[in-house]
């Protein structure tokens, strides 16, 4: 029993050093730029949703990005005819996992849970690393690894847009080994746009949200202010 107790005790710290181990490039995008978003949207239902769900988000959500029914219809409708459709995929579970050895997790709030336990932005932040972190490794089933996930069990879903890296043994360093349809730069632009719309997805009223808290706290100054000056003209007389 003591033995467990101080397991339990250490986890969370053996937890953040395994974590910190891993170096997270930061996340330099919005979710206050809509075209960002827009363009995270249609890259999102085109390379992850065949996989991924998002079945906590329904299409008509995404009208919220400045989008029109229309618009979302023709092109971010691929899964569904109904713009009140949850964001679900075709495949079973069941044939996921056997044909991935795990079945791929529900993406709504994946930048949430990936920044739960670390520091405001950290799920951004892992995302955004790790979606440009994918190598050639023949020793994988799905012939890609991953510096930030490693001996990841999915393939490389962008590999196309970035082209093909390889791991220096001796630098231990990505190395761009076959170039893909988009140059570096405009490669990274495409994921944090990319990571923007996932962000955005795991909470789409969040910057109503922060708007509000600043409303409330300025509510709350302003009350102080005339209950002191009340409480003030109350108790002038009584001394």
């Amino acid at each position: 029993m003591k033995k467990f107790l101080i397991a339990l005790l250490c986890a969370p710290v053996l937890a953040f050093a395994s974590g910190a181990s891993i170096h997270l490039d930061s996340w330099p995008g919005s979710v206050r730029d809509k075209a960002a978003l827009q363009h995270g949207a249609k890259l999102f239902v085109n390379y992850c949703l065949n996989c991924h769900a998002a079945s906590f988000m329904r299409y008509k959500t995404l009208m919220e990005l400045g989008l029109t029914e229309q618009q979302v219809k023709d092109n971010l409708m691929f899964t569904s005819d109904k713009i009140g459709s949850l964001m679900q995929i075709a495949a079973r579970h069941d044939d996921q996992k056997l044909w991935f050895g795990a079945t791929p997790p529900d993406l709504t709030i994946i930048a949430r849970a990936r920044g739960e336990a670390g520091a405001p932005g950290a799920g951004a932040d892992w995302l955004y690393t790790y979606l440009r972190s994918f190598y050639r490794d023949d020793n994988r089933p799905t012939g890609w690894n991953n510096t930030a996930f490693d001996n990841v069990g999915m393939p490389n879903p962008l590999w196309q847009l970035q082209g093909q890296q390889i791991l220096n043994k001796d630098s231990h360093k990505l190395e761009l080994a076959v170039a893909g349809e988009m140059p570096q730069a405009e490669f990274d632009k495409a994921v944090s746009d990319l990571v923007s719309f996932m962000v955005w997805m795991g909470e789409p009223q969040q910057e109503f949200r922060r708007m509000l808290g600043w409303f409330v706290l300025g509510f709350l100054v302003l009350l102080f202010a005339v209950s002191y000056a009340l409480k003030k003209e109350y108790w002038k007389d009584i001394h």
